[in-house]
């Protein structure tokens, strides 16, 4: 009697793990900051959820991250989680876990074709039309501040190219600058960092090196932004002459925050952008309901209220 309960219990339990759900997760790239916050989202909520998780590392290779949604596919995951290297590679992707039937679930970088996804796929992030609006009229309330209303001078700093997110938070500033309360600022150029600290560091060094300090550099990101604050200081620019924007509210953003360099950012909810990818991964894989987007809201950080950030992210 007790083998042929311990053979029960043997059985019920491997049931139980065969049941547990298995999800393939794509990362654009583990040496970007948030991006690694995004999959420790990932990670724990799959954990908490008792489902398997399978994270590769796409290292910006948009031919790397196809293979990689490919090989899920091959092993028979229950569903697929992708941060796009390239937006405007989404469809391809798309198409193959729909011709698998594998639900996928894009997060933090919208896909291009996110109004024709097909059934069984949804986009977990933010609406990045509220990032790049919440950062730049905070920098422009700031330079009124200043006293700097009859003319500032501005820096953008991209992201990549080939991410919608960069697009479209630049477009915001954009926007913003152009209105009446807001069209004293000049934008002198934008050039891409690729999110990068270093290659931001570097760009703003050779603006330095054409140019006079401007008032205002407004970054697509924390990375960026921290960047372009090295660059400035080690020209010997005054940090109370500039302000400085990012968006993220990654802890590094936030300690720069602290030492009086950065002037605001944009929480950007790595654990919920995650973690809500999960669980629309899991929803799905059990035939179960989700909305075609789940949108996770982004908040203004400045000194006033970065206390309140500082475990966040």
């Amino acid at each position: 009697m007790k083998k042929l309960l311990c053979s029960a219990a043997l059985a019920t339990m491997m049931s139980t793990a065969a049941m547990a759900e298995t999800i393939g997760v794509s990362i654009v790239n583990f040496d970007n900051n948030f991006q690694t916050l995004l999959m420790h989202g990932m990670q724990d909520r799959a954990k908490e959820k008792g489902a398997g998780i399978q994270v590769e590392d796409a290292q910006n290779d948009v031919a790397k991250q196809l293979d990689q949604v490919k090989n899920f596919i091959a092993n028979g995951v229950d569903a697929i989680v992708v941060t796009l290297v390239d937006t405007n590679a989404s469809k391809t992707i798309s198409d193959e876990a729909a011709g698998a039937g594998i639900p996928l679930v894009f997060v933090n970088l919208e896909p291009t074709d996110m109004a024709n996804l097909p059934d069984k796929q949804v986009y977990v992030g933010s609406n990045e039309v509220e990032s790049g609006t919440l950062e730049a009229f905070e920098v422009c309330k700031l330079l009124r501040a200043k006293g700097k209303s009859a003319g500032a001078k501005a820096y953008i700093v991209m992201g990549s190219l080939v991410h919608q997110a960069a697009l479209q938070r630049t477009k915001d500033v954009e926007q913003i600058f152009r209105t009446d309360m807001c069209n004293f600022i000049e934008i002198v150029d934008k050039q891409s960092s690729e999110w990068a600290r270093d290659n931001a560091q570097n760009l703003m060094t050779n603006w330095l090196t054409a140019g006079q300090a401007p008032d205002a550099v407004i970054a697509n990101n924390d990375e960026s932004a921290i960047g372009a604050i090295l660059a400035l200081k080690a020209n010997g620019v005054d940090m109370k002459d500039v302000v400085v924007g990012g968006i993220d509210a990654t802890q590094d953003g936030l300690q720069s925050m602290k030492a009086g360099d950065l002037a605001v950012t944009v929480f950007q909810n790595a654990k919920g952008q995650g973690g809500g990818g999960i669980d629309a991964a899991l929803a799905l894989a059990r035939g179960e309901k989700v909305d075609r987007v789940v949108y996770v809201p982004f908040e203004l950080v400045t000194p006033a209220n970065m206390n309140d950030y500082l475990n966040k992210n």
